[in-house]
C-alpha cells in the first residue's frame, strides 16, 4: 500500500480544502492518507522533526505532499524518510531572508504546482528549484492558496500517484 502524508502551510490547518480534496482522490486510488497537525509550531525545523517522527514507523511506499511552508517541510524530510515521491504546492523555497533554509532537492520524483499570481511565494522560486533538480513543474493561473485550481491540481496529483505506484 502507498501512504500519503500531507503537510499544511503556516496559516492553515491539517484538513483544509485542498488537503481534503487531494486526500479523497488518494483514498479513491487505494492509498492510506494522513495529515500532520503543525498548528502552533512556527519553526520549520521543528515541523520537519515532527514529520520525520510521525512517519518513522511507516513501512509502506511513502509520498509526501506539502503546501507553502508544508512544501518546504516535506522537501526537507523526503530523503530522511526515503520518500518515493514529493508533490508540493507553492512551496516556500528561497524566501527572502531565509534562502539558506531552502532544503536541497531530495533524490526522488518531484512535482511542483505553483500559481502565476502568487503574492506570498514568488513563482520564480519554484522555477529556480525545479530547474536545479529537473523537477516536473506545473504553472497554473492561480494565487498562493490555489483553491480555484483544485480540479487541475488533482489531475496532476492523480497522474503523479499513478506514476509512483506503478513504477
Amino acid at each position: 500500500m502507498t501512504s500519503i502524508i500531507f503537510s499544511h502551510g503556516q496559516e492553515s490547518g491539517p484538513w483544509g480544502t485542498k488537503i481534503r480534496a487531494m486526500a479523497d482522490l488518494a483514498k479513491g486510488l487505494g492509498c492510506h492518507v494522513d495529515s500532520i497537525d503543525y498548528q502552533g509550531i512556527a519553526d520549520p525545523t521543528e515541523r520537519v522533526e515532527k514529520l520525520v517522527r510521525e512517519c518513522s514507523d511507516i513501512s509502506d511506499e511513502l509520498i509526501l505532499v506539502g503546501s507553502s511552508m508544508g512544501g518546504h517541510v516535506a522537501t526537507a524530510a523526503a530523503d530522511k524518510l526515503s520518500a518515493s515521491g514529493l508533490f508540493v504546492l507553492a512551496p516556500a523555497y528561497y524566501m527572502e531572508g531565509y534562502e539558506e533554509l531552502t532544503p536541497t532537492a531530495p533524490d526522488t520524483q518531484i512535482c511542483i504546482v505553483h500559481g502565476w499570481n502568487d503574492d506570498i511565494v514568488p513563482v520564480e522560486n519554484s522555477i529556480r528549484f525545479a530547474r536545479g533538480c529537473s523537477a516536473t513543474l506545473h504553472l497554473v493561473d492561480g494565487d498562493h492558496r490555489l483553491t480555484a485550481n483544485i480540479g487541475e491540481i488533482n489531475e496532476y496529483f492523480e497522474r503523479f500517484i499513478t506514476t509512483i505506484t506503478s513504477a
